[in-house]
């Protein structure tokens, strides 16, 4: 009875390994990839390779700097670009930005907004 059994198992181990094997090949997008092609196509952007002339960058050489960062940095960068504000500046900037300004008006005698400052004239 025991030898029966393992000539069974035998026969359907041998079996399943002798039988042919199907492979199937896809196209696996990962988000290492998706992150290059955001990368690739913001550097595509008019107004983007406008800015990088405006600094002195080639926008061909940014392109072939971008294809060149790993996956990690690619997802730290992207990671990056969608922390950043739409506008280029943030409430708490603006903010600190118009206290500023009626800051240094207040000391050159325009306004009396604080009652902390005294005017210089």
């Amino acid at each position: 009875m025991i030898a029966q059994f393992r000539r069974l198992v035998a026969g359907l181990l041998i079996l399943t390994f002798a039988a042919p094997f199907q492979a199937h090949a896809a196209l696996v997008v990962t988000d290492a990839a998706i992150d290059h092609q955001r990368i690739g196509s913001l550097l595509e952007r008019a107004d983007v390779q406008a800015q990088l002339r405006a600094y002195g960058v080639d926008p061909a050489e940014a392109r072939a700097r971008a294809a060149a960062l790993t996956d990690a940095e690619a997802a730290q960068v992207v990671s990056n670009i969608d922390g950043l504000p739409a506008g280029g500046i943030n409430i708490l900037g603006a903010i600190v930005l118009v206290f500023l300004v009626l800051l240094v008006t207040d000391i050159l005698g325009y306004t009396k907004v604080f009652p902390f400052t005294k005017p210089i004239r």
